[in-house]
């Protein structure tokens, strides 16, 4: 049997694309203005394909009626890949270039804020947490560690606050961190209670979302991928006026600095998009 090989949606009306991001914005928060929008485009497809919609605006019905739809939408918009310590080279690479330079700045001051921008199910902020609590050793106590993780997506932030994950997340893990900051849990294994009192959640959008400032460090990795030129470079100007003077910021392998950011921020490691604020 031949099946037809059909395309979603079957014919692109520019109108009613803007009207869906329009209903989208109202109905799930999330505002699809910057995206990439080849990228917008071939998330919603994943849904009309699903649902079998013909046009964005038969989809725009499915979205409105049917009260699943825009949690299942979300989902598609906000693909997330869980892994502790993903791209472990970075993380060993600011672990012996960036942190102890940033102690030794630090002086007295025994306050380190860190921020985890688009942190999915918690697995970067406690990665940076493990990998604090290792570079500090019996000094952790001196200092009054504070990271915090962020993400427009609910679910996943819930899931961030339980702390449990499955092998197949901690397989950038070694043994012998497994042993000092997980606890079994059947199958599963749950953050240890000094890696999770340092580390907070909270619903946060870097695109429209309240200005935050007085960080030390930003991880902001894979997220601005999707984002055209323009909201990038805005959100990097944001990541800049938001750390401290001497602050790192630290994006994704495949991303870039752009416009005025890129003498903005001084590069520590460019392999590793290891980057420090510079006046």
């Amino acid at each position: 049997m031949m099946f037809e090989n059909r395309t979603y949606p079957a014919y692109e009306d520019e109108k009613e694309f803007i009207d869906l991001k329009t209903i989208i914005k109202k109905k799930l928060g999330f505002n699809c203005d910057g995206y990439k929008q080849a990228h917008l485009k071939r998330r919603l497809a994943v849904r009309l394909r699903a649902n079998n919609s013909q046009s964005y605006k038969d989809y725009a019905m499915t979205l409105l009626n049917n009260d699943n739809e825009p949690e299942k939408l979300k989902e598609a918009l906000t693909v997330n890949v869980t892994e502790l310590f993903r791209n472990p080279e970075t993380f060993e690479a600011f672990y012996n270039v960036g942190l102890p330079e940033l102690f030794k700045t630090k002086g007295d001051n025994v306050t380190i804020k860190v921020w985890s921008a688009g942190c999915s199910n918690g697995e970067e902020p406690y990665s940076i947490a493990i990998m604090m609590l290792e570079f500090l050793g019996y000094r952790a106590n001196k200092y009054n560690i504070s990271i915090l993780g962020t993400d427009i997506d609910d679910d996943s932030l819930r899931n961030a606050e339980c702390g449990v994950y499955k092998p197949k997340q901690l397989e950038k893990i070694s043994k012998e961190r497994l042993d000092r900051f997980f606890i079994k849990q059947g199958d599963e294994y749950a953050v240890a209670d000094d890696v999770r009192n340092i580390v907070n959640f909270k619903h946060h959008d870097i695109i429209s979302g309240p200005r935050m400032y007085g960080f030390d460090i930003i991880f902001c990795r894979n997220v601005t991928i999707y984002f055209d030129k323009n909201l990038q470079e805005e959100l990097y100007m944001k990541f800049y006026e938001s750390l401290n003077e001497g602050g790192y910021f630290l994006m994704g392998k495949t991303e870039t600095l752009i416009g005025k950011t890129g003498v903005l921020f001084k590069p520590v490691d460019i392999k590793e998009r290891i980057y420090r604020k510079v006046k």
